[in-house]
């Protein structure tokens, strides 16, 4: 069986035969049989030019002729066309042939042929160049391994960042696709270009797309948090469509190729700063062959100016989860604890932390507490998220205690004042037996205390007590004597004469008649 050439190697051999080449040099070069060459060689000579009408045709015309026979419906092919227009199903056809034009084929055979006429060569895809500072595609490859000196290896991750207008990229090493590292690469990647693109087009790797979804993918908070703090958007491509992203891809091929491909390192570090020399000094330089422009000059003149401004400070790279409030109102984040609202109390909240700071939302992502962080066993709690029914007198502090205690008496406000600044902490819970104290006792016996307890400069609660208590004795009211009384007889009734009075009387009652 005679062997079939691809259609590159009917272009070579063409070309090389118009060069005045012999068949066997042209084997030799190509690599395939001299017979082979020879029969396309007798192909293209027996081919006439369109131009010169002689021999030595172009190689579209020897891949146009049919690969197998014509099909039996080929005379037919206009009619066909015509009936297939009027909406004629493959059957009708093929019964109107056999009737109106004796067409002695199979039913099978009409149908391939339509198979074949209808079928349409795939659309080109298009190709989309992007503005100045419009576009920046990101991607990961594999990257070169990483050999310590103690013989263990690992394989890195390779994270490349390409402007879509001048192909001017960015390349840095991880260990893991995480969201962190996504983020802290991509900002490393502004620094260096020093501007910040209008949209990043990345794909749905599992470190950016929570969800990835073609008509409304799902970001992951941080990531939307980072992209408002410098002033741009995410653009996700659509599942398994690579091609969406086909500078980076390519880029990330070059860059494995040219750069990684037979090379170790004993260091992410090490990684690193041999990709950042290898695209100052390779790939910048380098003539790009799509944009036929060198890479840095076409960044410095076109791009660079065109990209947004840095934000004034880098993001603030945190932590995200969910936790509980538990009952006693605080929440776990890094084995310390942190207050909510009281309202809180048993749900479930969004946390995010940095080294700095504890920040505390809601379900709709509204912030609801702010703490500065601390060390683990530690409790942050705010004054507000106490309720007011859990805070002692003690808590709310000494002015306050004062106040409510100089609301007795000018004496009582003197005193007290002198026995907190006399005791300091300790007089706080004199100052909660005051109030305790006012409210058995009438205002003036408590002034009357503090002004002999001031006067001797005794600040102890249980002087004021002590004072108290026989102030109150040498207070009992004395009632006076009543003289005269309508229930009450008189003193004369008692006198000596009318007791006798009396007694006679009482004896005239007693005799007989």
């Amino acid at each position: 069986m005679a062997n079939h050439l691809s259609m590159a190697n009917i272009q070579a051999v063409a070309a090389l035969h118009r060069s005045g080449h012999s068949n066997r040099h042209i084997a030799r070069v190509l690599g395939i049989n001299r017979e082979t060459v020879g029969k396309y060689v007798a192909q293209i000579q027996n081919q006439p030019n369109p131009q010169t009408g002689s021999g030595d045709g172009t190689v579209p015309s020897i891949a146009a002729q049919p690969a197998g026979p014509a099909s039996s419906c080929e005379p037919h092919r206009e009619q066909i066309l015509t009936w297939l227009d009027a909406g004629l199903s493959i059957k009708r056809i093929h019964q109107d042939l056999c009737v109106e034009l004796d067409y002695q084929g199979s039913y099978y055979s009409v149908w391939r042929f339509v198979a074949r006429i209808q079928s349409k060569s795939p659309l080109p895809f298009r190709r989309i160049e992007a503005d100045p500072g419009e576009e920046l595609q990101i991607d990961f490859g594999t990257a070169a391994p990483i050999i310590t000196a103690e013989g263990k290896t690992s394989r890195p991750w390779m994270l490349r960042l390409v402007l879509s207008h001048s192909r001017k990229a960015y390349s840095e090493v991880v260990h893991r696709q995480t969201t962190d590292n996504f983020i802290g690469a991509i900002e490393n990647a502004f620094e260096y270009f020093g501007g910040v693109p209008r949209r990043l087009l990345i794909d749905n790797l599992k470190a950016a797309v929570a969800r990835a979804d073609w008509y409304d993918p799902e970001m992951h908070p941080k990531l939307q948090s980072f992209a408002a703090h410098y002033g741009t958007a995410f653009v996700p491509t659509k599942p398994y469509m690579p091609r969406h992203k086909g500078k980076v891809e390519s880029s990330v091929k070059y860059a494995k190729d040219n750069a990684l491909k037979g090379r170790t390192f004993e260091s992410l570090e090490e990684q690193n700063r041999f990709l950042l020399d290898w695209e100052q000094k390779v790939a910048d330089k380098r003539i790009h062959g799509t944009v036929k422009e060198q890479v840095q000059k076409r960044f410095l003149e076109n791009e660079k100016d065109a990209l947004l401004p840095l934000a004034s400070e880098r993001f603030a790279n945190f932590k995200e989860a969910r936790r509980t409030v538990n009952r006693d109102g605080h929440l776990e984040v890094d084995k310390a604890y942190y207050s909510a609202p009281p309202e809180y109390v048993g749900r479930r909240l969004w946390v995010r932390w940095d080294s700095r700071l504890v920040r505390i939302f809601d379900d709709r992502f509204n912030l609801i507490a702010t703490h500065s962080k601390c060390e683990p066993g530690r409790f942050r709690t705010a004054n507000q998220h106490i309720p007011k029914e859990k805070v002692s007198a003690v808590e709310r502090g000494t002015d306050a205690l004062l106040r409510q205690t100089a609301a007795i008496g000018p004496h009582t406000r003197a005193w007290t004042e002198a026995m907190v600044n006399a005791r300091g902490v300790e007089g706080v819970r004199v100052l909660v037996g005051i109030k305790a104290i006012a409210g058995k006792h009438r205002a003036e016996v408590i002034e009357e205390a503090c002004r002999v307890a001031l006067l001797h400069s005794a600040f102890r609660l249980r002087t004021i007590r002590m004072l108290i208590k026989k102030g109150a004795a040498a207070e009992q009211l004395q009632l006076e004597f009543i003289e005269e009384h309508p229930i009450i007889r008189p003193l004369s009734d008692y006198s000596l004469s009318s007791l006798v009075d009396f007694r006679k009387e009482r004896q005239n009652e007693c005799s007989p008649t």
